[in-house]
């Protein structure tokens, strides 16, 4: 299951799972996009929408998903927002706003996928956290911030709990990979500074970000768990 499965970095993400023989559901809350994507990627795929900040209603999506195609054994937490409001401009509703999306819907559907992994002694979870979370936002607001920090918390959390259950899970904290939406919130200006001080002088692709996740959901990574792989283009070393 990708989650925000007709974005641009979902949809990179969907394409390589399927070329490493994956079956992939594709989760999203716009049906129109989600359905087309689906459509554009072919036979393998199956689109579902919901809100993921919705507790009941990721219940009631994964029991459709299991019902109607099987039990999740690869969850990628991609859904996301981005709010480039700092704290000044924050307000309370833009603060909840970006949680229950960004961090409240992984928690949601980690909590609902990990009894089937469990079961199965065998899973992988990735969660997309993002450079903001280490830096604490180069253009990014502080809700988003601390949303992809919290992420990094989860994968921590989550994989101390899964050590001994046959799943792995780890995040990728990528930073100014190349979609629309942050194309489209970031001013011509921000965008020129942005690259100028970007080392590698130019954005993540989103197939680079999807090699990774191809990486992390396969056999090659079953030893390495609770690690967040930083994909920055230089802009920090750790």
């Amino acid at each position: 299951m990708v989650s925000g499965g007709a974005g641009t970095m979902g949809v990179a993400v969907a394409r390589g799972l399927i070329e490493t023989g994956h079956r992939v559901v594709l989760a999203d809350i716009n049906q129109e996009a989600v359905v087309k994507v689906a459509n554009d990627l072919g036979s393998d795929t199956y689109p579902i929408w919901f809100n993921i900040s919705n507790y009941e209603e990721c219940v009631e999506a994964m029991k459709k998903v299991v019902a109607e195609v099987g039990p999740i054994e690869v969850l990628v937490n991609n859904a996301g927002v981005l709010s480039n409001f700092k704290m000044a401009d924050t307000t309370p509703e833009e603060w909840h706003r970006v949680m229950a999306v960004n961090l409240d819907g992984a928690f949601y559907l980690t909590k609902l996928c990990l009894p089937a992994m469990r079961a199965a002694k065998w899973g992988r979870i990735i969660n997309v956290s993002s450079w903001a979370a280490k830096c604490g936002g180069l253009t990014a607001g502080t809700s988003y911030s601390v949303s992809k920090a919290g992420l990094i918390g989860l994968t921590f959390a989550t994989a101390a709990e899964t050590t001994r259950d046959g799943i792995t899970v780890n995040g990728i904290a990528p930073a100014y990979v190349r979609t629309p939406m942050v194309e489209k919130l970031l001013t011509k200006e921000q965008q020129e500074a942005v690259m100028n001080k970007i080392p590698v002088g130019r954005y993540c692709e989103p197939e680079e970000f999807a090699h990774v996740v191809q990486f992390l959901a396969s056999p090659k990574a079953g030893f390495i768990t609770g690690e967040i792989i930083d994909q920055n283009g230089g802009f920090q070393f750790d």
